[in-house]
């Protein structure tokens, strides 16, 4: 037979809150904690976006932004059994060299940025060039979530909830002209506030510059992206505006863009300009095609530590091979990388 002696730090059961008291009392806490957490929030932040990312840190979104939001398609494109990349890895495992060239060093110096006001060039081969505020550049578009996979050239990846319109909208509203064949980017240039680009050791000559082929911007994948997880583009992620062209490696996502060029002749890219024999203008996510120094078949997906790495097959395209793959029929990616 088990006795059971009790000891001095049992309670009596004479003392023990009765039922009623303490689900009520659960439920008041509740209640409060709940309160606690709205008014922490911003507000235009509604329940839907608090529900859907819990972790995310509040933003000071401009009020073209907070305008926008509530009328946002949410989940508009989504990925198949794959996770969401936390928000802090999201935001403080970057490459923003402007801001320096550690994974760390984009979310500790990009709080200097000025993203309000902010301009928009487009020029070149269109029927409406000009410049624009943003505000007003992002009048005509309603937003759309796009979940995407994100790989970069380093064989890391995220998958992340991007807010932001298709590309292909804002091409036809500015009518390309029959000359323009292709589009070029461009990245702030701003040393004063982008700690980058005044280094003396910078291989880069700025501003930042990236390109498309016309029909790759025309695909409805391609966005141009001005929030992610419910809220705008922290800083360190390409605020207020940036390029996102999922089935591409990464560094093809031109941040913090303020003009859009449209030409007829393919636009010298920065990295290809840097080593065109490990960064091609296309940059399409292969697994056959190695970098010069690393594989590409295998991708570290993050979060992944020494003792439990999130490693796993890179597939073709990023895995939007059925939807971009006709993009280049015939052409040798082996050549074209």
């Amino acid at each position: 037979m088990l006795f059971k002696f009790p000891k001095s730090s049992d309670c009596p059961e004479s003392d023990v809150t009765p039922e009623s008291l303490y689900m009520s009392r659960r439920s008041m806490l509740g209640t409060a904690v709940s309160v606690m957490a709205a008014s922490s929030l911003p507000r235009w932040a509604g329940a839907d976006e608090v529900a859907r990312y819990p972790d995310v840190e509040p933003g000071k979104a401009p009020a073209w932004f907070r305008e926008k939001l509530p009328a946002t398609r949410w989940g508009a494109v989504n990925v198949k059994d794959e996770s969401i990349t936390p928000f802090k890895d999201a935001t403080h495992y970057n490459n923003f060299y402007e801001f320096g060239t550690d994974k760390g060093d984009p979310a500790a110096n990009a709080g200097a940025l000025k993203t309000e006001p902010w301009s928009v060039v487009v020029d070149g081969e269109v029927g409406k060039p000009g410049r624009y505020a943003l505000e007003d550049f992002m009048k005509p578009y309603q937003l759309e979530e796009r979940i995407y996979r994100l790989r970069c050239v380093e064989a890391w990846s995220m998958v992340i909830p991007w807010i932001g319109f298709p590309l292909s909208a804002l091409l036809k509203q500015v009518e390309p002209t029959s000359k323009a064949r292709y589009i070029r980017f461009e990245t702030l240039l701003d040393p004063q506030s982008m700690p980058g680009q005044r280094s003396g050791f910078a291989l880069i000559d700025w501003p930042y510059i990236e390109g498309l082929r016309l029909d790759e911007a025309m695909h409805p994948l391609a966005i141009l992206a001005v929030g992610m997880y419910g809220r705008e583009l922290p800083n360190q992620n390409g605020a207020p505006l940036r390029l996102v062209v999922p089935w591409k490696y990464g560094f093809k996502s031109v941040k913090s863009i303020v003009r859009i060029s449209l030409v007829s002749e393919q636009p010298k890219t920065t990295w290809q300009s840097i080593a065109a024999d490990e960064y091609g203008f296309y940059a399409n996510v292969n697994p056959t095609v190695d970098h010069p120094r690393w594989t590409q078949a295998r991708e570290r997906r993050l979060p992944s530590g020494l003792f439990k790495p999130n490693v796993r097959a890179t597939q073709m395209f990023n895995g939007y091979a059925d939807e971009v793959a006709g993009l280049y029929a015939g052409m040798d990616l082996r050549v074209n990388y």
